[in-house]
């Protein structure tokens, strides 16, 4: 196994005294030790992985019980879990309204996509609502020009929350980087409650990019990917001030981008994702 699945850990620091009786004087040494161990990490393991036929660069994944949902920019395709035979389809190559789709979670036959008219400016967005047993549009919350660009959306608590992106480089907006990039809190009637920001090593990691998915997990932790790196980031809301708190990153297979957690399996953690070398969705599970 690749030794980059461990981590080296320091977990006991000691410094002392020894007193040394020598041709009748004492002497003294100061003593120090640093000693590690080596603990294995979470990593995830590859189960399957399937093609996408009917659409090509794929944004990110969804997934339910029976089905998963890739989507690109302005279309999704619906397949089964146990083959990947597409079932459905709902296809806004043709509707000038729908710019980029991003990540997206499915609750109670809804399927909620998080919108961008990324890469314009000023940065606009929205959620669309699509009914996963006929694939068709059925509603749709604008939040206009807020805080970046929505790049996922989750539920939890009775709350919404959404991530902002902002980024880097050549895709830098209206004077700003990626340490814009937030995540906020609305109620059911989508006021803003609360809101964060990313800690700066995951900022860094997202760089010249930014958040790309997100989802909060059964552990009560927040999973979150960037642009391009096979990388999974746990953090959590902290107890106090505004920065999300870091807690681990877990290798994963996928580089980045839309992810869904499979809830139907209680006892197992199933991770999809998608990659873009071969256009495929990877299904893994993280142990």
């Amino acid at each position: 196994m690749s030794m980059n699945f461990y981590r080296s850990i320091p977990i006991y620091q000691c410094a002392g005294f020894i007193r040394i009786k020598k041709h009748g004087f004492y002497a003294g040494f100061f003593f120090f030790f640093l000693f590690s161990f080596t603990v294995k990490g979470q990593q995830a393991y590859e189960l399957e992985r399937f093609t996408i036929e009917k659409i090509t660069h794929l944004q990110g994944v969804a997934v339910d019980g029976r089905f998963f949902y890739a989507f690109n920019d302005n279309a999704i395709t619906k397949h089964l879990k146990t083959d990947g035979s597409m079932v459905g389809t709902w296809d806004g190559s043709t509707d000038s309204r729908i710019k980029h789709l991003n990540s997206a979670i499915v609750i109670k036959n809804k399927l909620y996509c998080a919108h961008s008219n990324f890469p314009e400016s000023p940065m606009a967005s929205s959620i669309e609502i699509f009914d996963t047993r006929t694939m068709k549009h059925i509603g749709s919350h604008s939040f206009g020009i807020f805080a970046g660009s929505a790049t996922w959306i989750d539920e939890k608590d009775g709350f919404w929350w959404v991530a902002f992106a902002h980024y880097s480089g050549k895709h830098a907006r209206e004077g700003r980087d990626n340490r814009w990039t937030s995540l906020v809190k609305f109620n059911k009637d989508w006021s803003s409650i609360e809101s964060w920001i990313f800690p700066n090593n995951v900022l860094e990691a997202f760089a010249p990019n930014s958040n790309s998915g997100g989802i909060w997990n059964r552990d009560g932790l927040l999973y979150i990917t960037g642009h391009d790196r096979k990388e999974v980031y746990v953090l959590k809301v902290p107890d106090m001030g505004y920065t999300l708190e870091y807690i681990k990153t877990i290798p994963v297979i996928n580089e980045g981008q839309g992810i869904a957690v499979d809830q139907s399996k209680r006892d197992r953690e199933i991770l999809y994702g998608i990659t873009r070398k071969g256009n495929q969705v990877v299904v893994q599970e993280i142990k």
